[in-house]
C-alpha cells in the first residue's frame, strides 16, 4: 500500500509561508492566464472538495525495495498506514486519489473538508497511470469543475491543493513548468507518463489532491516529486485531467480502465536519429517496429514511420503519443499523421483493446 508524493527521492518537514503578492495585469484582463490579485476564489472553490485518506494494510514481507514510493511508508512488520489525498468526483461519494495511496490497502477511510469521516471502498486502480477510484457513501458532496490541460499553457498561475504532512486543507502556489513530462516513476514500457511540471510545493500527503487553475477548475492530479535531499526543491508533478477523467470514467463504468493499443515499439526523433533515416524534420516519434497484430498493423502504418500528429494534435514526444492514445477509446477511428520518405500521410487507425499479456 502507499500513500503520497514521489519521484527520485522526497518531501520536507514544513512548507515556507506564502507571501501575499499584488500582480500587475492587463486593465479588462479577464483570460485565465492572467494573474488575479490573490488566489482567494479559487482556494474557495478547492478545499472543500479536496479530502484526506487515510489507508492502512498489513506488512508484506516480501515486498520490493524497489517501489518507487517506499519512502512514504513505515516499515517493519506491524501493520503500515500511510496517508494521502483525494478528489471529489461526483456528488455521491466517487473520489479520485492515486493508485499509491491505496495500492494494497485493507482499509481506507475519508475525512471531508468539514470533518465527517468515512469507510471507503475501493472501485478500481490503474498501475500504468497511477490513478485509482474510491467510494464513500453519501450524497451532496461539492465537486469542482474540470479545466482543460491541453489549454493550459506553461506560465500560468496554478494551486496545489492537499494535506501535507496531514496538514489539511493546505494550498500552495506556482507556474506551469513545463507539459508532458516523463519522470519512468512508473516504470516506462506501457505506463502513461505526460505529466503536467510545476514548482507549486507538493509534499508527502500531497499526492492525489488536485492541481488547479486560478479559476478554480480542475487541471491535474498531484501525484510525484523529484528530489534529492528527501524535500520539496521546486519540481512536482500531475497527471493532466483530460487522461484523467477518461480512466476515471471507465473505472466508475467497468471496474477498469479500458484501454486503447496502437501497437508499436516507439522511439523519440532527435537529430541524430533524423540524419540516420534522411529525413528533414527534428520533432516526432519514430515507428521502430509493428507488434503482431497491433492496430498499427493492421491500417498500414510501418517501421521508420515519423508519427507527427494525431487528430491534429502535434505529436513531439513520446508521452506526447502516450496521452493521446490514452485518452482514444477502444474501437475509435483516429487519424494519423506520419512522415515517410519526405511526404506526410494520413493513415485512419482503429484501435483495438490492450492486452497487458
Amino acid at each position: 500500500m502507499k500513500g503520497e508524493p514521489d519521484t527520485v527521492n522526497y518531501a520536507p518537514t514544513s512548507t515556507p509561508a506564502i507571501q501575499q503578492v499584488k500582480f500587475n495585469t492587463s486593465p479588462g484582463s479577464n483570460t485565465a492566464s492572467a494573474a488575479p490579485f490573490d488566489f482567494k476564489a479559487a482556494a474557495a472553490l478547492a478545499t472543500p472538495a479536496v479530502v484526506h485518506i487515510s489507508s492502512r494494510a498489513e506488512a508484506n514481507p516480501n515486498e520490493s525495495n524497489s517501489n518507487p514510493f517506499r519512502f512514504f511508508f513505515e516499515d517493519g512488520g506491524a501493520p503500515r498506514g500511510g496517508t494521502g489525498s483525494g478528489v471529489i468526483y461526483s456528488s455521491d461519494g466517487y473520489i479520485i486519489t492515486n493508485n499509491h495511496v491505496v495500492d494494497g490497502a485493507d482499509k481506507v477511510s475519508v475525512t471531508l473538508h468539514d470533518n465527517r469521516t468515512f469507510e471507503a471502498d475501493v472501485v478500481g486502480t490503474d498501475k500504468k497511470t497511477d490513478l485509482a477510484v474510491i467510494k464513500i457513501e453519501t450524497n451532496g458532496l461539492p465537486t469542482l469543475k474540470p479545466g482543460n490541460s491541453d489549454a493550459a499553457e506553461v506560465g500560468e498561475w496554478v494551486l496545489a491543493v492537499g494535506n501535507p504532512f496531514d496538514l489539511t486543507s493546505t494550498v500552495t502556489a506556482g507556474i506551469i513548468s513545463a507539459k508532458g513530462r516523463s519522470i519512468r516513476i512508473l516504470g516506462g514500457g506501457d505506463a502513461i507518463e505526460a505529466f503536467i511540471q510545476t514548482d507549486a510545493a507538493v509534499n508527502p500527503g500531497n499526492s492525489g489532491g488536485a492541481l488547479v487553475d486560478t479559476q478554480g477548475r480542475l487541471l491535474g492530479i498531484n501525484t510525484a516529486i523529484a528530489t534529492r535531499s528527501g524535500s520539496y526543491q521546486g519540481y512536482s508533478f500531475a497527471i493532466p485531467v483530460d487522461l484523467v477523467t477518461r480512466i476515471v470514467d471507465d473505472i466508475i463504468e467497468y471496474g477498469t480502465y479500458q484501454r486503447a493499443y496502437l501497437g508499436v515499439h516507439i522511439y523519440e526523433l532527435d537529430d541524430d536519429a533524423a540524419q540516420d533515416l534522411n529525413i528533414n524534420i527534428s520533432q516526432g516519434v519514430v515507428v521502430s517496429e509493428l507488434i503482431d497484430g497491433g492496430s498499427a498493423q493492421y491500417s498500414g502504418l510501418l517501421e521508420q514511420d515519423v508519427i507527427v500528429a494525431i487528430e491534429k494534435r502535434k505529436i513531439n514526444s513520446v508521452p506526447d503519443l502516450q496521452e493521446v492514445i490514452g485518452r482514444a477509446k477502444v474501437g475509435e477511428v483516429i487519424n494519423v499523421k506520419v512522415h515517410r520518405r519526405g511526404q506526410e500521410i494520413d493513415i485512419p487507425v482503429r484501435l483495438k483493446a490492450y492486452n497487458a499479456n
